[in-house]
């Protein structure tokens, strides 16, 4: 997909549920550290990091309601959100794009290497090594950043995300995505990100962010 589409898809999903908009950019900068680390070349980076921003593209096709409810979700809810990766691979075929990257991160970021996850229940090294590395990185940074219904960020936050990564490695979550995560946070290379676009203020009603985004019809 070319670069320029994929900055569309990101405003149109921000516009969707500007509560996470920041989450995009953070999940973004943890893939291309990630990538840097495992010593990928340019090329491969950069499919990574489109990859990375389109990981919600599904999210267009979820209810208003479901998506922007400002508490926890019951299960009937949950069901429907879990639909989004689905739809995000869908989306994608539909506008055509090819890219293996995309498809795989987009359609496999919330399997488990137990084979809980979804959509399609692969187990291990079934799951491409893309999703496998940013099924880490996405929880990570939902656990540290402001959500509608959680406030705590930070170090503290941060710390917490850490341990309950590492207690559910190899289960729900790859085992070595979550070391090489770990070791990244450990040496202070991801801290600035951890901090990017997210501080404690109270997030707006979402008419209110609605109104006074740039996309918004005038």
């Amino acid at each position: 997909m070319q670069p320029s589409l994929v900055q569309t898809m990101v405003r149109l999903i921000e516009l969707k549920d500007l509560s996470t908009a920041a989450h995009t950019w953070r999940v973004v900068l943890y893939t291309r550290a990630m990538a840097e680390e495992s010593g990928l070349s340019h090329t491969l980076i950069e499919r990574l990091t489109h990859a990375a921003a389109l990981h919600d593209i599904g999210k267009l096709d979820i209810p208003d309601n479901v998506l922007q409810k400002p508490a926890r979700l019951d299960p009937h809810e949950y069901d429907i959100i879990k639909q989004h990766a689905a739809l995000g691979h869908t989306r994608l075929l539909e506008l055509d794009d090819s890219d293996r990257i995309d498809l795989d991160l987009v359609r496999h970021h919330h399997e488990r290497p137990d084979g809980l996850g979804y959509p399609d229940g692969l187990r291990g090294e079934q799951i491409p090594i893309a999703a496998r590395h940013f099924g880490v990185i996405d929880t990570f940074d939902a656990l540290t950043s402001v959500r509608p219904y959680r406030q705590q960020i930070g170090e503290r936050a941060a710390e917490e995300a850490l341990e309950l990564l590492a207690r559910e490695a190899g289960t729900r979550y790859d085992a070595q995505s979550v070391e090489m995560f770990t070791r990244l946070y450990r040496t202070g290379r991801l801290e600035w990100i951890l901090h990017h676009f997210n501080d404690a203020v109270p997030i707006m009603p979402f008419d209110a962010i609605r109104q006074q985004s740039p996309w918004s019809p005038k």
